[in-house]
């Protein structure tokens, strides 16, 4: 089975299981990727449906499934291959006036990984970005673009290696307008243009607002919106700088989910940096993981890989701290921290995280949260 079938597949997998919005949301990648006029159209029909307050989650699904059968009956489109696209060469940063230093990095971003840049702030998170976006000079070392044939900052990289900083920069008009006139700027024009511009704002959660102006959107709409624009210019490179500062938890969770399905795109996949401080919910999509401390690289890799001699948990419990060692007295504490609220405890890294939780269950601690954060870079943040 092709992958084009396959992903139809999960769509289908999501509606039967009555997740309607992964669902939909998923169903939209799948007409993006065959990238037919009349499937465009098909899908913009379907969202007036699903947007429709008087339509019944099953009238939704029915029509959804429906869809589903029309597109397995279309020729697939081709599978792009993974390709490198950047890569750094003890890319190096010297701020003499701020007495601060990025120390050389070096990695490779592939097209349909989403690589999370971690870390405090002022740690060199937004230079390592602005390097590679082209606003800062390295100082020593070197970025390849391997997507581009250029070799200075041409409008052909521009448009394929896209960089949002944390302040979006103010738009007028609607949002129709504006994302009509953004693929104006890249030779779209008449029904295409209008086609496109409605399956994005369906895409990203912006159905409902498209008529209104820019200035009426909340700031978590607001990326959204950033994400539309961005995404119809067909980049190669997507730099996102504090994409989840302004988000509830779970426009957090929705924005990173649609950035790691986006990324996987059969026809135009391509690949994303961004900065955050959410870790576990950056860790959770991200196939490697930067971590910077004082501007040098402590942490490189997928953090399902790192390796300690501890089993690290995070608690917070209503007891106090002698009533924790005591219920865990068993499973002897190496170290205990207070962390901002909570705790930090080390155990011999034979001590599993099951053996801890039964002990807990067998106490009366009145248990809060807890989480292994033995293989996160969270384990980092600790006083």
């Amino acid at each position: 089975m092709n992958e084009f079938n396959q992903r139809l597949n999960e769509v289908e997998n999501h509606l039967q299981h009555n997740d309607l919005d992964l669902g939909y949301r998923r169903l939209i990648d799948c007409v993006l990727d065959l990238g037919e006029k009349s499937f465009y159209k098909e899908i913009i029909s379907y969202s007036n449906l699903y947007y429709n307050e008087n339509s019944t989650n099953e009238n939704k699904t029915t029509q959804a499934l429906q869809l589903v059968e029309k597109l397995k009956q279309a020729p697939p489109p081709p599978f792009q291959k993974e390709e490198t696209l950047i890569s750094t060469n003890n890319v190096e940063k010297v701020y003499h006036r701020r007495n601060f230093k990025l120390h050389p990095i070096t990695f490779d971003l592939k097209s349909r990984e989403v690589v999370g840049l971690v870390g405090e702030n002022g740690n060199g998170k937004t230079t390592l970005l602005r390097l590679i976006c082209g606003e800062l000079k390295p100082t020593s070392g070197e970025i390849i673009y391997h997507f581009s044939k250029a070799k200075t900052f041409s409008f052909e990289l521009k448009t394929k290696l896209v960089y949002v900083p944390q302040r979006i920069e103010v738009l007028y008009g609607s949002l129709m307008e504006n994302l009509q006139f953004t693929l104006t700027c890249y030779d779209i024009y008449n029904e295409e243009n209008w086609l496109l511009a409605n399956v994005m704002l369906a895409r990203l959660g912006l159905w409902p607002y498209k008529d209104l102006q820019w200035r009426q959107l909340s700031s978590g709409y607001k990326m959204r919106f950033e994400l539309a624009r961005t995404l119809l210019r067909r980049p190669k490179v997507l730099l996102l700088d504090e994409p989840l500062a302004n988000l509830d938890i779970l426009a957090q969770q929705i924005i990173l989910e649609d950035l790691k399905f986006l990324s996987q795109s059969i026809r135009n996949p391509f690949g994303v940096i961004l900065s955050s401080q959410q870790l576990y919910e950056v860790e959770k999509v991200s196939t490697e993981v930067l971590f910077l401390e004082q501007g040098k690289l402590k942490i490189q890799g997928d953090t399902n890989d790192l390796e300690g001699d501890f089993t690290i948990v995070e608690i917070d419990v209503e007891n106090t701290k002698e009533e924790l060692l005591t219920a865990l007295s068993n499973i002897e504490i190496k170290q205990i921290k207070f962390n901002g609220g909570s705790y930090i405890a080390y155990f011999d890294d034979e001590i599993s995280m099951n053996m801890i939780l039964s002990e807990i269950g067998k106490s009366l601690l009145k248990v809060k949260y807890i989480r292994d954060i033995s293989k996160s870079s969270r384990r980092f943040f600790v006083n």
